[in-house]
């Protein structure tokens, strides 16, 4: 609630609506926004049309003139979509590209309604048949439970006639989700395209926008691969579309946080439609079986100087059937982790070691306790997978089988190219 000076100028008005705010400071037209539980009573809180926020004091306000009444869902014109381009699906999950800003608490929340999410650009692209939420929730509450709902919407889309599928998904967990849908449907050849924003879309500096166009326009190219499409710097000039299983979000806020590790892009899609492409990829073609069977008792641990091995002993004792263990350096561990890994091992517990320097491989060779650690312990060698990719592969491939022998044939067997034959130096810092 605003002040009662300011509620008797805003007679007949309604948040939402447009309005000319006449002061002595000049006038102003935007949208009338709520004032935030935080903010000052006496302050008008108005949206520009640039999309910044200004407060005005009630006292510098001669009067608020209405220009127009916000409409309602059920008024706003339906969306015209070309029918002859080709069909694609939009499936939104939440996240900061599905989001606006929350006057009440002054925050970014999820939107409510999908169709809220601007997309009427998109219709020179693609032909959007169709918006499906099967959830919706910020990344950071993300469950495997969710990458099998999710998996299963993609491939319903993609057998009803759907060309490309854009998923729009909160940043924080995208690139798990993205490992995930890479191996669920590593043979269902056609592009499937996660898509975030690190900046809500109602922001002037928004990337939401620009990495949608990108993202339709991978949704309809000839590249049948499992991906995420990000801005590919600070500016607004291009967008990188990287492999599912080789992307990790690198920084906490910037537009270009999305790298790829241990390899290149895809490609480079520019918000005009021309794809630069970097490297050989999968091309559209069959759509193969949805598989999205997964164990999810998997446990993702990090050494550090001074962890005490009781952890991997905690984590099985309470139903870990795998654990993954981030190591480090070149997949070291301290010694006194190498008998209780051994003991895992033998009673049927796989344990995969990656490094946690993200870039570079595990080797077992070049020193002492490597030797130790994957020919006497038999610690599974993660090559040059990510931490998290190594964790959802080792969930999904005890999905499939829980002997031992065989889970270490096929940790060791890339799948959706989450291992590449050797670190090459272009792929270092991106």
């Amino acid at each position: 609630m605003y002040s009662k000076g300011i509620e008797e100028m805003l007679d007949g008005i309604s948040i939402g609506d447009t309005v000319i705010v006449h002061s002595d400071k000049g006038d102003f037209r935007g949208i009338l926004m709520p004032r935030s539980n935080a903010g000052d009573a006496d302050k008008l809180v108005l949206k520009l049309g640039n999309g910044y926020n200004i407060g005005i004091n009630e006292g510098n306000i001669k009067s608020v003139e209405l220009v127009a009444k916000k409409k309602c869902a059920s008024e706003r014109e339906p969306m015209p979509f070309d029918e002859s381009k080709p069909k694609v699906s939009l499936i939104v999950t939440g996240g900061t590209i599905a989001s606006k800003v929350d006057y009440e608490t002054g925050g970014v929340s999820a939107l409510v309604d999908p169709n809220e999410l601007e997309i009427a650009e998109l219709r020179d692209i693609v032909n959007i048949h169709e918006i499906k939420s099967p959830f919706t929730k910020m990344s950071e509450d993300m469950t495997p439970d969710d990458w099998i709902v999710l998996s299963k919407e993609v491939y319903k889309s993609v057998k009803n006639g759907a060309k490309g599928i854009i998923i729009a998904h909160g940043t924080d967990t995208l690139h798990f989700t993205a490992a995930a849908l890479s191996f669920f449907l590593k043979d269902v050849r056609v592009p499937i395209v996660l898509v975030g924003a690190q900046r809500s879309i109602d922001r002037p500096s928004s990337d939401a926008y620009m990495n949608l166009i990108c993202a339709a326009h991978v949704s309809v190219s000839d590249m049948g691969e499992v991906g995420v499409c990000m801005h590919a710097t600070m500016n607004d000039d291009y967008c990188a579309f990287i492999r599912g299983a080789k992307v990790r979000k690198m920084h906490s806020s910037r537009r270009d946080a999305f790298r790829p590790i241990n390899d290149i892009p895809i490609a480079h899609v520019y918000p005009n439609g021309r794809i630069e492409r970097l490297q050989g990829y999968k091309k559209r073609g069959e759509i193969g079986e949805l598989d999205n069977k997964f164990d999810k008792n998997v446990a993702l641990l990090k050494v550090y100087p001074g962890s005490d091995p009781k952890i991997l002993e905690f984590a099985i004792e309470n139903g870990a059937h795998g654990v993954v263990i981030e190591g480090t350096g070149l997949g070291h561990v301290p010694t006194n982790w190498l008998e209780p890994i051994k003991s895992a091992i033998d009673d049927g517990i796989p344990v995969v070691v990656v490094t946690q320097t993200l870039y570079g491989r595990v080797n077992t060779n070049v020193y002492a306790n490597l030797r130790k650690l994957y020919y006497d312990a038999r610690a599974i060698p993660g090559e040059d997978m990510l931490p998290e990719t190594a964790y959802v592969k080792l969930g999904w491939v005890l999905g499939h089988t829980n002997d031992i022998n065989e889970v270490r044939k096929m940790m060791a067997t890339n799948f959706a190219g989450e291992i590449t034959d050797r670190s090459g130096p272009r792929s270092f810092l991106w």
